[in-house]
């Protein structure tokens, strides 16, 4: 099938004929979020080009970088590894393998918004040139130091996190104490939680100093500095938010997930 071409303002997309619905959701989500960052971040940067993939194998092709990712990812968050963000192309999937990934309508909403999430990433590098994209395997080894803070920054800045409380639920529920910050392992999953009690404990000025550079000292170093509080108490909090969303859930169903969140086959 051809490819062709769908534009609006600030982004293109390239994908099959197929796919314009897609496409152009894609571009009307992606222009509003733009507005909303171009109020925080000093770039927001447009003429960026969205590649439209029908299968996870295309997807797969377009950075060697992505398989690795997915493949230190936990399970439960490879699904969320729909695509990939490069300087000026965001590649991600189409809505109708999405939907298939998906396991719950949470689990949808998070996947359909992969590359509102990617383009996040786009812009978080525009503001701090530590961060990739652009990828070569000194980035890449950055990108999983830091995977907590680039994941869940994608999921805070474009409005995702209440998608992936379901995830977040379940992952208490049935896994071990995580670490703090999250692991490589567990940032698709964990990280934009760091974000909501950030934002609910200083404000959203304070996630804006969270990603604004990588201190020497590391991730103590940026929470402290964003929290204004030792590292010690940053944990207490985040642990005990976790608790507190897991009683709020209460003893059955999650929030409409579906029992396969955590263990659906990544395709």
């Amino acid at each position: 099938m051809a490819w062709v071409e769908t534009h609006s303002l600030s982004f293109a997309a390239r994908h099959e004929a197929d796919d314009t619905e897609c496409a152009q959701r894609t571009l009307d989500d992606l222009e509003d979020l733009r507005l909303r960052l171009e109020e925080r971040f000093e770039q927001a940067p447009g003429e960026i080009t969205v590649v439209v993939h029908p299968a996870a194998a295309w997807l797969s092709a377009a950075h060697p970088f992505l398989p690795a990712a997915r493949w230190a990812a936990a399970p439960a968050g490879r699904r969320y590894l729909a695509g990939w963000a490069m300087s000026t192309e965001l590649h991600v999937l189409n809505d109708d393998y999405m939907d298939r990934r998906a396991a719950g309508e949470d689990s949808r909403r998070a996947l359909r918004g992969t590359a509102e999430r990617l383009y996040v990433q786009v812009v978080l590098a525009a503001n701090n040139a530590q961060l990739p994209p652009p990828w070569d395997p000194r980035r890449f080894a950055r990108y999983l130091r830091w995977a907590w803070l680039i994941e869940g920054a994608s999921q805070y800045y474009a409005g995702q996190i209440p998608h992936f409380r379901a995830a977040v639920i379940r992952r208490m529920r049935e896994g071990g104490t995580p670490s703090f910050p999250p692991s490589a392992r567990e940032a698709i999953i964990l990280g934009g939680t760091i974000f909501d009690v950030l934002e609910r404990s200083a404000g959203p000025d304070a996630c804006d100093l969270l990603v604004s550079r990588l201190r020497k000292d590391g991730a103590r170093g940026n929470l402290e500095l964003a929290f204004d509080e030792p590292i010690a108490e940053i944990e207490r909090e985040w642990r005990r938010y976790l608790r507190e969303e897991v009683a709020r859930s209460g003893p059955t169903r999650l929030l409409g997930a579906s029992p396969s969140l955590d263990t659906e086959a990544t395709r």
